[in-house]
This record gives structure tokens, sequence and C-alpha cells, in this order.
């Protein structure tokens, strides 16, 4: 029967060794019961044999010796004289039968005893000597198991004479004993083999499951992302060995896999990030180039309004400057962050002064319930805080009123800020992404405000969190203080 599939690999050993002690142990009692008893049946057959042979001596020295055989009288007058003293001398009951089976004389003078001999010798014991000059079978009288041997007496010139039935009951309380005293002393032996075969089978299934245990732990420890430990076993197997070198292996060759990805990573993300540095300066310069090449063929100074025509022109193209502008010092911040320049600042106030600079109506802001000091670098705070009301405006589709809150909150361990917009939503799909350099989900712009947000948040140990309906979107950041 197999094992519980759910059973440890320690649990399974333990068991199998203490089912294989226990198997060894019934076998063994099996066999040597099976031996006490072909013992015992060739014991009462070497008996039997012996039994036989010392009758037939005695019968013949008797024939021998008695002078009716010259005479050929009849058996029973043969015999008569001799046959109780044969029978107390060999310590048997025996009988006599002619040649045709039937009953002569018995040596039993016991009446009703079960072992008397029958009047008649059954067909089947005249075949069976006829052909082995020898019988012997098995038979039970009133519940008294016994063997039956049945054979010829021979006369002086080597004749049948007449045939002797031999029964021999096989007394078998002596191997009994026996077989009972060697099976206690067995159980005992087995009991002390037991109780070794359980510490021993605890020590080796602790043995060998240790150190799977120990490389089972790494395993599970084991991450793309953090500094790995090679596993150091002493004493180990030869296979548990091959195990914890294929591991050691494996772990090099993952750090150096996770360096590689790594670096391919960076380098992916920065090519990435200068496709989109050239694609958003193409933009505003292709409108450029066609306004200049336009103004150049249709200017004419002698107009009168020239001027107004090259002020205009001017202006465009200060516009298109200035997005360029835009987008280099957007991809410059956040490509290289400036270094901190932390000071005591009322947070509530900064917070405030960041949202003044959009001058828009549908901006509400909740300050704290007082004023909440913390050492911060002032420039990043507004950008933190542009960008992200930045974002929530942007978020907000061209056919629905636009509605931003800011709040902060201050909590025993942390301040809050939460920015929370109507618009329509973060896709979960893409959650996980918007803060990623290079990711956007608008059709201009590099992306870069949630990803300098982070950036900044990250710093100074914070956290950001998002959640997102299609009613709109709350950011909110977590800063320690």
């Amino acid at each position: 029967m197999p094992l519980n599939a759910n059973f440890s690999l320690r649990s399974r050993i333990f068991v199998s060794m203490i089912v294989l002690v226990l198997l060894a142990s019934v076998l063994i009692a099996g066999i040597t019961i099976y031996q006490y008893s072909e013992q015992a049946k060739d014991y009462h057959a070497d008996r039997l044999e012996r039994k036989e042979e010392q009758l037939q001596r005695s019968l013949w020295y008797s024939l021998k010796e008695t002078p009716l055989v010259q005479n050929k009288a009849n058996v029973g007058d043969i015999f008569r004289e001799s046959l109780y003293a044969i029978a107390d001398v060999q310590n048997v009951n025996f009988s006599l039968y002619s040649l045709s089976g039937e009953f002569i004389q018995t040596a039993n003078p016991k009446a009703n005893d079960p072992l008397e001999a029958a009047q008649q010798l059954p067909a089947n014991v005249l075949e069976g000597l006829r052909k082995n000059k020898r019988f012997v079978t098995p038979q039970s009288v009133q519940g008294l198991s016994f063997l039956a041997a049945y054979s010829y007496v021979y006369d002086l010139e080597k004749k049948p004479l007449a045939i002797v039935y031999l029964p021999y009951y096989e007394d078998n309380s002596f191997n009994k004993k026996e077989l009972e005293e060697f099976l206690m002393r067995l159980a005992g032996v087995y009991l002390l083999m037991l109780a070794i075969a359980i510490l021993l089978a605890y020590l080796i299934s602790t043995y060998i499951t240790r150190s799977l245990k120990t490389i089972s732990d790494k395993l599970s420890q084991t991450h793309l992302e953090k500094q790995n430990i090679k596993i150091e076993v002493p004493q180990s197997s030869e296979e548990i060995g091959r195990i914890i070198q294929s591991y050691n292996g494996m772990i090099d060759q993952l750090e150096a896999s996770a360096a590689k990805l790594a670096k391919s990573e960076r380098e992916q993300a920065w090519q990435e990030m200068a496709k989109q540095v050239a694609h958003e300066i193409k933009n505003p310069l292709t409108p450029m180039r066609l306004h200049v090449q336009l103004f150049a063929q249709k200017f004419d100074p002698k107009d009168p309004e020239a001027f107004e025509k090259l002020k205009a022109h001017s202006n465009t193209l200060l516009e298109q400057i200035d997005t360029l502008s835009n987008i280099a010092t957007a991809f410059a911040a956040f490509a290289q962050m400036p270094a901190q320049q932390k000071e005591s600042l009322d947070v509530g106030q900064v917070v405030a002064l960041a949202i003044s600079l959009f001058n828009e109506s549908h901006i509400e802001f909740e300050p704290p319930q007082r004023s909440v000091m913390m050492k911060m670098d002032r420039t990043q705070l507004i950008r933190l805080v542009t960008n992200l009301v930045k974002n929530a405006i942007q978020s907000v589709p061209e056919e629905r009123q636009a509605r931003v809150r800011v709040r902060l909150v201050e909590q025993a361990q942390e301040l809050v800020l939460e920015v929370s917009d109507n618009g329509s939503g973060i896709d979960p799909s893409i959650q996980a992404q918007i803060f990623e350099p290079k990711f956007t989900t608008k059709s201009s712009g590099m992306g870069l405000g949630l990803g300098m947000v982070k950036n900044i948040v990250d710093s100074y140990g914070g956290h950001i969190e998002l959640e997102s309906s299609a009613q709109g979107s709350t950011f909110k950041v977590h800063l320690p203080k």
C-alpha cells in the first residue's frame, strides 16, 4: 500500500524503515514456524521407520526361534507366544493380518482403544503394499490423528508371510513447547531490534532530510531582484553535494543573467527614451520649418502690416522654442535629479503655493488642521504637486467639467498628500506601468511626470497608492515624518 502523497520525505523514510523491520520480523517468524513443522515431520517419519525396522527384526528373530515355522503352521500360532513380549520390549502396539488383509492377532490388549486394529484391511492398503512393499497413511479415529504404517513380515526364505500394522501417534507437545520458547526469545530480540530501528530510522531520516530542508529553504528564498546566498552544508552525502553544487552554480548563472538583464533593460529604457525625445523634438520642428518657409515666400517689407506679421511669426516661433525647451528640461530633470536641499518647510504653505501657479478655479485645496513642518526640498515638493495636479487636469475629458481636489492629511507617523480628479480613470491593465518613465497614455508628452513623482517619493522613503475607477482617480502620496 503506497504511503500518503502528503507525507513528508522524512516521514516516508521513517515509516518505510519501521515497516521493513516489522515485515522482516513476521517473515522470519513464519519461516521459523515452518521450519519447526518440517523438522517435526521429518523426525516422526524417521522415528516411524526405526520402529518399523526394530519391530521387523524382533518378529524375524521370533520367527527364527519358533519350531512351528518348519511345520508351516498358522501365522497366529507362530507368534502367539512372542507377540505380547515383542510389543512390551519395543514399547509398541501392533497387529498382524494375513496377506489377503484378514485380521489375525493384535498385541494391543486394551479394549475400545482408538488405535485398535480393523478386522479387514482396506483395498487401497493392499494395493499400496503390492506396489511399494510398505504403505503409510494418516488416519483419524475419535478425534485422534495418527499414522498407520503397513509392511510385510517375511519368512526365513524371505517370502511374504503376513502384514504387520503399526499405528504411530505423533506427539508434538515437546516441539510445540520448544517452538513457543524460541518464539518468545525471538520476540524479545525483535522488540529490541524494533526499538533500535526506530532510533536509527529517526536519526537517518533526520540526517537525510536536514540537507534537503536547507536546500528547500534556500530555493524558496531565491529571487532575481536580490543577492542570493549560496548553500553550504558540511559533511553532506555525494548526492546531496551534487544538488548543492548545481544550486550554487545556478546562483552564479542567475546573478550573471540578472546583471545582463538589468543592463539590457537600462539600455533599452534609454533607447526608448531617446526615441521618445527625438520624436517630441521633431513634432515642433516640422511646423516651425513650414512656417519659416511660408513666411519667407510671402513676406513683403513694403506691406503696411509687415511689422505685425513679423511679430506674429516671432511669437509662433517662440512658442515652439519654449516647447522644445520644456522637453529638454523635463528630460534633464528626470535623467539626473538635482541634489536635495532639505530645509524646514511648512508643507501646507508650499503645496498651496504650487497649486496657485495653475490659477484654476476648479482646483480645491484642503490644508491640514495645523501647520506641518518637515525637512524637504522645496523645489522637489513643488514639482511633486504640480506634476500630480497637471496629470489630474489632463485626465478629465473635454466634455466634462474638471474638478480636482488636493488634501493634506496628517497621521501619526506620516503625512498623506491626496490628489483626486473626476477624470475617466486608469485602466487596471496599465496601472502597474504608469510610473515607468517611458510610459504615457496621452497623444503628446513624454510620460516623465509620474516617473519623476515616484523618484522624488522614493528618495524620501515614501510610497504612492492609486485608486481609480470610471468616475476618477486618486493618488495618495505617503511621506514619513
